[in-house]
């Protein structure tokens, strides 16, 4: 190879991984454009950083370096590894696999739920060689992931972030959701009758024995504490940043990197969207015109195609009713893969198997997903 086709050959790679980026950051690529895109109508000024809610920027973070720590500590492993050995049939393991994903993903967001338990579900049922159980529990998971996380503040981002800035309770937040979240479990053990009650068939001799380390677990569930208090209302936002990064650098300081600080940046993009918008008279009044009365099924139809997100944060702009964005945003949390960004792990997960049949998981996935955003805005409508 010549000297000069060393600088062409760097180029095309770079314009590899970036392209490579922008196909894995789409969302983030969005927002970053809309927010470079209303900066030239409304010329960037310091009212910019009054756009930016740092409440919200802050839980998340902290969030998310704790949950880190605690799936480094074991815990997560630990625990569906001792609840599935314990169990014989096809419909006992998907009981307690969805019923993991729905329960954990109100504490540990659907995100990081399906990120701990798709992979070992993937494990466990390459001991039984049946791929048509294998894609309908890996979408009940899905489902169960993020319905559970509706349910909670910090369950999901778009939740933490309309709780944020509607200053309603935690109290008021939990009996807003609990209706559709009680009626979404009833719905996901039904669904769960219909797998077969026969034996498992596989041997669990090759899962991996995890017990989780004691003083870590302790220090990060002290942690997590010390956040929800911040979500009470009752510590800083900023004392609990510090006490978090203090405490995570301390412990374990390659944790730091692990935050994804693209949802972050992506957060900062659509805050800076937003506001330009709202201070665009002739835009502000046709999105309020159309938002108003029916932030629900508007937003319910946003998360189809944006995903519920961007849904939350761009129609939280143009509306004071924000408790009708927290039950629609999360009720669109199903239907197309794209309607919860966190339904695009499990895809890629079974992607990775060998054998692997992608039309037929969509298939399942779009039937299961259509049935249960039927049943839920059914249930908001009576």
């Amino acid at each position: 190879m010549t000297k000069a086709s060393m600088p062409l050959k760097i180029i095309l790679k770079s314009m590899e991984r970036f392209k490579t980026f922008i196909k894995n950051e789409i969302v983030f690529t969005l927002a970053l454009v809309l927010a470079i895109s209303s900066s030239f109508v409304v010329t960037p000024s310091t009212e910019y950083i009054d756009y930016i809610d740092f409440k919200t920027l802050a839980l998340l973070l902290g969030l998310m370096l704790i949950v880190q720590g605690l799936k480094s500590c074991g815990l997560l492993d630990s625990l569906v590894t001792t609840l599935v050995k314990r169990i014989s049939s096809k419909r006992s393991l998907a009981f307690v696999l969805v019923s993991l994903c729905f329960f954990t993903s109100m504490l540990i967001t659907n995100d990081v739920a399906l990120i701990t338990f798709v992979p070992f579900t993937i494990m466990v049922l390459a001991l039984c060689d049946d791929s048509r159980f294998s894609i309908y529990l890996i979408v009940l998971e899905t489902v169960a992931a993020n319905l559970g996380s509706m349910f909670t503040p910090i369950g999901n981002p778009q939740n933490l972030y309309l709780y944020s800035i509607s200053g309603i309770e935690v109290g008021e937040f939990l009996k807003l959701m609990l209706p559709y979240t009680s009626l979404s479990y009833i719905a996901l053990l039904v669904a769960i009758y219909f797998v077969d009650n026969e034996p498992f068939g596989g041997s669990y001799s090759a899962l991996p024995d995890s017990k989780a380390e004691k003083l870590p677990l302790v220090v990060y569930l002290a942690l997590f504490a010390f956040c929800i208090l911040t979500v009470l209302h009752i510590v800083d936002y900023r004392i609990m940043l510090v006490v978090v990064i203090v405490v995570i650098a301390i412990m374990d300081r390659r944790l730091l990197l692990k935050a994804d600080y693209i949802l972050l940046l992506t957060f900062v993009a659509f805050f800076i969207f937003i506001g330009n918008m709202k201070n665009i008279p002739a835009i502000s009044d046709f999105l309020n015109s159309v938002v108003a009365g029916r932030e629900v099924y508007v937003s319910v139809a946003a998360s189809q195609v944006v995903s519920n997100v961007p849904a939350a944060m761009l129609l939280s702009g143009f509306t004071d009713n924000l408790k009708g964005l927290i039950i629609g945003t999360n009720i669109g949390g199903l239907g197309t893969i794209i309607a919860s960004m966190a339904s695009l792990i499990s895809y890629k997960y079974y992607c990775k198997i060998s054998g692997s049949n992608q039309k037929l998981y969509m298939g399942k996935f779009t039937i299961v997903n259509l049935v249960f955003l039927a049943i839920l805005l059914v249930a908001y409508m009576i």
